[in-house]
């Protein structure tokens, strides 16, 4: 049992290091003696717990990357009474934790989503689960909006979605070389005013 618990909380601090070295320098530029220096491994400690890089990154897509997003896109969200609220609070969370962010290189699903796309399709494959899972969240949302009242049912559920999402993607682009506080009060006020053309109810 403790063997298992080190060998978890090992294979935890290669994730979160291997992250971290990704999101800054992207994948295709870090090499295994990068990770290994940061790590401070042996080929063979490292080895012991994936077979290869590209392994050790699928490991750190599925269960990483997908935790950090699910708890600020997708969590949020769930069950929520009111979808405009509960997604404006989620976007405003989010993007004043990346204006904080001293070592922001944007937003690091689309970075990876950006980096594979064309180079590797079983991680590009992962990755797209990922946005998948944050699409259903946000139309489960606005359908349950629908039933409770909060937007009428001709709209586009799916089509608001893939807006937010893209919405989303593009700002933490732009907030990368541009002033993130300002950038994001923009952001947040158009959002706004979005979803008020949609809400059937005085929220805002």
């Amino acid at each position: 049992m403790e063997k298992n618990l080190k060998s978890r909380a090992t294979i935890n601090r290669m994730q979160q290091k291997g992250l971290e070295l990704f999101y800054q320098k992207g994948y295709y530029r870090t090499s295994l003696d990068d990770i290994l220096k940061a790590l401070e491994l042996s080929k063979g400690a490292f080895y012991y717990h994936f077979q290869s890089k590209e392994d050790f990154m699928i490991s750190i897509v599925q269960h990483l990357l997908f935790r950090k997003v699910y708890s600020t896109l997708i969590e949020p969200i769930e069950g929520k009474e009111n979808p405009f609220q509960s997604i404006e609070l989620c976007m405003e969370n989010a993007l004043e934790t990346a204006e904080h962010n001293p070592m922001d290189f944007g937003f690091v699903l689309g970075n990876f989503m950006s980096e594979f796309n064309g180079r590797n399709d079983q991680i590009s494959s992962y990755l797209n689960d990922i946005t998948r899972v944050w699409e259903v969240s946000l139309v489960t949302a606005l359908q349950k909006g629908k039933s409770d009242g909060y937007l009428e049912r001709h709209h586009d559920s799916e089509g608001i979605a893939s807006y937010i999402m893209a919405s989303y993607f593009g700002i933490r682009t732009l907030m990368v070389g541009g002033n993130p506080r300002m950038l994001r009060y923009q952001y947040m006020q158009q959002l706004r005013t979005y979803f008020k053309g949609m809400s059937l109810k005085s929220t805002f």
